[in-house]
This record gives structure tokens, C-alpha cells and sequence, in this order.
């Protein structure tokens, strides 16, 4: 008998380190899953509804303030802006009108001649010298050109030249009495003065 027991093989022992018993274990034993929350856990209801803590409050009365300038600066910034491009957008058309005016110039002493062959009757209406003058003026009032000065109206240094000074009873004001040659201008910018007899109050 003992011979037999010898002859046979022997399983080799395993050593106990425990891995059945964990193995024999169930698995929710076994499983390492968060720990259960319990009623005392914060929400974002309660974060959002907590009492603020005067550092807080103070730092959120700071943002505040910064937040009111930026925007006073802002809108100031925009109103800048808006007066910069219309002051600039005026400025650019009188500089056009005065361009203009510069060359308008020239035709000047042409209306001055049509104008007074008008008045010595030579312009007789079907005359090419009628025709030409009718072109004339209709090429200066495309351009903006327009013509002032008439008698009766109120006297203006601004706009009036005076050539002469009359007396006259009954005037209570400078009145102008004769237009001797009209002024021009041309949009806002005032081609030339108006030539004027200027009938005076008398003394």
C-alpha cells in the first residue's frame, strides 16, 4: 500500500492567498463604485441661492462700476465717431463746391457780357446769338450756379458790394436801388458779391 501511494503522482500545493474567497464573493461585493450620495450634498439651486459673502459682494459692486464706464466710454466713443464723419462729410463737399467754384469762375465774365447785350436788345429771340446764350446759362446752372442781387431787397454787407451811396427821404434802412452787376454762387460758397447802388436814409 505504501508502495502504491508512492508511485502515484502528487498535485502540487497551491499556496492560499486569498484570490478564492474574493473569488467566491459575489460581485456586488466584489465592485468598487462611488460611495452613495447622501442628503447632505450641495445642488446648483443650492450654490446659485447661497448668501453672497461681502468680499463677493464688493468685488461684484467693482465689476459693476467697471462695466458703467466701459459703456459711458462706448457710447461717448460712437458719438465722437458720428460727429467726426459728418463734420468730415461737410467738410468734403464744400471743398467739392469750392473746386468747382474755381472754375466756374472763368464762365463768369460771359454771363456778365450776356447780360448786358440783354439789356441793349441784342439778343434778339431766333438769333444764333440767342441760341448761344440760351446754351450758355443752361450749362452754368447745371453746374449750380446761381445769380443774386436784386433792387428793393434789404442791403447786406456779407453779400453786397456797395458802389455808390444815395440819399433818399423816406428810407429807414440801407436799400439796395440799383443792381449795377448780380453775384454768383455756387451751392454755399459765394462766387462774388453782388455790385450794388445802395439807397442810404437821409439825414
Amino acid at each position: 500500500m505504501a508502495d502504491k501511494d508512492a508511485d502515484q503522482p502528487q498535485e502540487p500545493e497551491v499556496p492560499d492567498t486569498g484570490e478564492a474567497t474574493s473569488a467566491a464573493a459575489g460581485p456586488e461585493e466584489n465592485s468598487s463604485g462611488p460611495a452613495p450620495q447622501g442628503d447632505d450634498d450641495l445642488t446648483v439651486d443650492d450654490i446659485l441661492g447661497a448668501a453672497q459673502t461681502d468680499d463677493a459682494a464688493a468685488e461684484d459692486a467693482v465689476i459693476a462700476d467697471l462695466e458703467s464706464a466701459l459703456l459711458s466710454d462706448l457710447k461717448r466713443l460712437q458719438a465722437e465717431y458720428a460727429n467726426y464723419r459728418r463734420r468730415t462729410e461737410e467738410q468734403r463737399e464744400r471743398e467739392i463746391e469750392r473746386a468747382k467754384g474755381e472754375a466756374v469762375k472763368g464762365l463768369l465774365p460771359v454771363l456778365d457780357d450776356l447780360d448786358r447785350a440783354e439789356k441793349h436788345g441784342d439778343l434778339d429771340e431766333g438769333t444764333p446769338f440767342a441760341a448761344i446764350a440760351v446754351k450758355v446759362r443752361a450749362v452754368a446752372e447745371r453746374l449750380g450756379v446761381t445769380a443774386f442781387g436784386e433792387a428793393g431787397e434789404a442791403f447786406d454787407p456779407q453779400h453786397h458790394e456797395a458802389i455808390f451811396q444815395q440819399p433818399m427821404p423816406g428810407t429807414t434802412e440801407p436799400t439796395v436801388l440799383e443792381v449795377v452787376e448780380v453775384g454768383y454762387r455756387l451751392g454755399s460758397v459765394e462766387l462774388r458779391p453782388a455790385k450794388v447802388v445802395v439807397a442810404a436814409p437821409a439825414d
